[in-house]
């Protein structure tokens, strides 16, 4: 896609935008030096690294001749050589096509169970190259801080599709390329930059040249994937993102009981105690029984995956043991998608029960993306659903997440124009940091570095990370999780509304891990955090205790979301939208107090003779493990909501 520089707050890869240092070729994003994620380019043959993707374009130092980089394929493993590139631009070999590379090899658990039928049916998406996403980027800078004139001015649906759609040369192309391989069952989208079709697997090998689909499993699950990269013709280069239902194995945050970890025999007895439930999250971050939404207009949702189902009788039985004390529905108002009669999932039912006792009373919706096809990927069925629907909640709490470093940068960037398209639309989409602190990764020298997890990495998503009790028998101050997602990107820069705020960060903490372990000038996350352990769950009709994970605390920032736009909708303003850029100006407007600032815990990381399995720990204001800290609701809904 036709990233842009100039602007800090850009999807662009590399560091910061502007840098001259030569034009990506074939329409594709300027590089700059130094990017974590980039080779230099030369004669040798480079293989990639650590399980990241390895380069895909060169590096080329200033007045040099463009190199581009070429795949090809040994084994299991990619390897490419520098070389020069005509008009087809980088990866593509003459008169030949790009090599879509598998994002990650198999993830454990999968194991493989041959070739699919030739005429087995396959649901593949394309990305259609959108036009507009410079001016896309600036619009929602512009409608997302709370200084511009411009700010809660947003667009509809229908503004959204005239601004990113694909050209007619674009359409034309792609589709007369299709219908050359007798492909005809596609669909597209409001926003006509993406297409849904289905064919059977000989005509998608034909039509991907490169790809074998293989049939894998896990447990009771099955998917059909194809190892191998395709290719496409070059005459497509600048008209497609990327193909979907090819590579990626589904992934997302999963809710766990922690009851077999605590093994202090002084904390015995808490293992019997009451745990975070609706009225221990309202007590402490001050929310009264009046914190309810009042409005038919306003809504919240969540989304699931994977088979992932929760049950209205849940849902009923968790409000009758802890809703008491305020106002509530006991009913998803909306299911997009399919919704199973089997067993509950406590992921599932994780959500549903904690954006509806936090956002309480407001209209909720769920969207469940089951991935019942095998070839169908759950999270990008998501992203569509939101490019396809004029009228959606105004928040939306996800928990899923992958590493970095399992994903192509196409694919990240694409989708990162997705939730720039969303905050367009006035929509506030949070994320789970996920449960492995900074992650870990072992790269080419046999070093480690720190593994950032994307969506979370998103600058146009708002992060939420996890804190504990001090003290796990009272209501008391908070530290951090330790199991709290957070750290910077390597492939997103830092966007300019966090830049004073982690600035003050690396300059200030006592103790930072080395500078090889992470990417400084990357976008930083989480934003903020809330309660993530020893949550009360109601699943298949039995309370269970003790589930924890930033997928508990995502849902009920949502719900204090959905909140504060319940009362800006009554006074006549618009939604939130985008929060970030408001959040991080709290503390410069005197605002600070709208959060308990977390102070004390670090997460973990790599198990290794220098980090010791120490990441980032907490300190004063904003960090990359618990953000500016949990809400302090009053105080929030002052500074956010209507004054």
């Amino acid at each position: 896609m036709g990233s842009q520089t100039g602007s800090p707050v850009t999807g662009a890869r590399g560091g910061s935008g502007g840098a001259p240092w030569g034009q990506g070729l074939g329409g594709q994003s300027p590089v700059s030096p130094g990017s974590p994620w980039l080779c230099q380019c030369s004669p040798e043959l480079v293989a990639g690294v650590g399980g990241s993707p390895p380069c895909w374009r060169c590096v080329w130092p200033r007045g040099a001749a463009p190199r581009g980089w070429r795949w090809s394929w040994s084994g299991t493993s990619h390897s490419g050589r520098c070389g020069a590139v005509g008009r087809a631009g980088p990866g593509w070999g003459a008169g030949a096509a790009p090599a879509h590379r598998p994002s990650s090899s198999v993830p454990p658990g999968w194991a493989h169970a041959g070739r699919v039928d030739p005429g087995y049916p396959v649901q593949l998406t394309f990305a259609l190259r959108q036009r507009g996403t410079i001016q896309l980027t600036r619009l929602v800078e512009a409608v997302s801080d709370p200084q511009s004139p411009q700010y809660g001015q947003y667009l509809s649906l229908e503004q959204v599709r005239d601004l990113v759609q694909p050209s007619p040369a674009t359409l034309m192309i792609v589709l007369k390329w299709l219908q050359s391989h007798g492909v005809e069952d596609c669909r597209s989208v409001t926003t006509l930059d993406f297409l849904e079709c289905y064919l059977p697997v000989s005509m998608a090998e034909r039509l991907l040249p490169g790809a074998e689909f293989h049939r894998y499993v896990q447990g009771q699950r099955s998917l059909v994937r194809s190892p191998l990269p395709y290719t496409v013709p070059a005459e497509l280069v600048e008209h497609l993102d990327f193909v979907g239902g090819m590579h990626r194995f589904p992934t997302e945050r999963v809710a766990v009981s922690r009851a077999g970890a605590r093994r202090d025999p002084q904390l015995t007895r808490a293992l019997f105690h009451l745990g975070v439930t609706p009225a221990v999250l309202r007590q402490r971050y001050n929310m009264t029984g009046r914190d309810v939404g009042l409005l038919p207009n306003n809504s919240q949702a969540c989304a699931q995956f994977l088979e992932q189902y929760f049950h209205q009788a849940d849902l009923a039985e968790f409000m009758q043991l802890f809703g008491s004390g305020f106002a509530h529905r006991t009913q998803v108002d909306r299911v997009v998608g399919h919704q199973g009669h089997g067993k509950a999932g406590l992921e599932a039912s994780l959500d549903v029960e904690y954006i509806m006792s936090t956002g309480a009373n407001v209209s909720t919706w769920v969207f469940s993306n089951a991935g019942r096809h095998e070839s169908q990927e759950p999270f990008l069925a998501w992203l569509l659903l939101l490019s396809n629907m004029s009228a959606l909640p105004w928040v939306h709490s996800v928990s899923y997440g992958d590493d970095e470093d399992s994903l192509s940068y196409a694919y990240m960037e694409r989708v990162n124009t997705e939730f720039m398209k969303a905050a367009a639309r006035g929509l506030t989409i949070l994320f789970a940091s996920g449960d492995e602190g900074a992650g870990c990764r072992r790269v080419h020298s046999g070093n480690h570095t720190f593994r950032p997890s994307f969506p979370a990495s998103s600058p146009y998503v708002t992060t939420v990370g996890g804190t504990s009790f001090k003290n796990p028998f009272l209501v008391t101050e908070e530290v951090t999780d330790y199991i709290s997602g957070g750290g910077f990107s390597n492939v997103f820069p830092m966007p300019k509304y966090q830049a004073a705020a982690v600035g003050h960060f690396l300059h200030s903490a006592s103790k930072l891990p080395p500078s090889s372990y992470f990417n400084s000038s990357g976008r930083a996350y989480p934003d903020l955090a809330a309660l993530s352990d020893n949550y009360w769950v109601v699943t298949n009709r039995i309370p269970l205790p003790w589930v924890s994970g930033t997928s508990a605390s995502t849902p009920v920032v949502a719900g204090m979301v959905a909140l504060i736009n319940d009362r800006r909708l009554q006074r006549g303003l618009a939604p939130l939208g985008l929060l970030n850029p408001a959040l991080y100006q709290l503390q410069k407007q005197g605002l600070g107090d709208a959060f308990y600032d977390v102070i004390q815990g670090c997460h973990l990381s790599c198990l290794d003779g220098t980090v010791q399995g120490q990441g980032f720990c907490a300190s004063p204001a904003w960090d990359p493990v618990t953000g500016w800290g949990t809400p302090n609701f009053p105080r929030l809904l002052r500074a956010l909501g209507p004054r």
